[in-house]
């Protein structure tokens, strides 16, 4: 059988060194490509676009507010018409997958990374990575963090500075640390006057 690399271990959600030469190499690339995104002015949109789709699979036009920061970025899939606020944060080591018409407040951070219980292991500096799925028309409010393994169902709000350590079911208001279902979305809330 021949041995898997640590990148494939990576993506399949193995043990793995991430100071492996080629993880390293591929980082690296990815921080260059950050570091001219963040330094762009305004006014260069075109050149951000550009430079975005570069670096992630996107489906359609987005808008990502500088500074942006991930570890890759080709682990990442973002659907149509993406919206994310300042200081958005993906450590995609693992997937991450966005829908189309999802919004992100500022300073959102999503985690694919996490670490092996056993201390000797940690101390291998090995690491494992679990996939992040945020499902179309869902809207995560500023500083909310997500953790590896979670699903964000179809047309869920996540409060702010939520942390959301499992899956949320579709069409719901969630909130807190752990992040919790506070109530359904229902008809009534499309007359709200806010």
């Amino acid at each position: 059988m021949e041995r898997m690399s640590e990148k494939e271990k990576m993506m399949a959600g193995h043990l793995y060194q991430p100071y492996d030469q080629e993880l390293y190499h591929e980082r690296e690339i990815c921080k260059r490509m950050l570091y001219e995104y963040n330094r762009y002015t305004p006014v260069q949109k075109e050149e951000k676009d550009i430079l975005l789709k570069k670096l992630m699979n996107c489906k359609g036009e987005l808008c990502i507010e500088p500074p942006f920061y991930c570890q890759y970025g080709y682990h990442i899939t973002v659907g149509l018409n993406f919206y994310s606020d300042v200081n958005l944060t993906i450590l995609d080591q693992g997937l991450v997958e966005i829908g189309d018409h999802v919004v992100f407040g500022p300073h959102v951070q999503i985690y694919t990374a996490s670490y092996p219980f056993h201390e000797g292991q940690r101390m291998q500096g090995l690491e494992y990575t679990r996939p992040v799925k945020i499902y179309d028309h869902v809207w995560i409010g500023g500083n909310v963090t997500i953790l590896p393994g979670v699903k964000i169902n179809q047309g869920a709000i996540i409060g702010a500075g939520s942390v959301v350590t499992h899956d949320i079911p579709p069409y719901v208001i969630a909130t807190g640390n752990p992040c919790r279902v506070l109530r359904s979305i229902t008809k009534e809330d499309l007359h709200k006057q806010w």
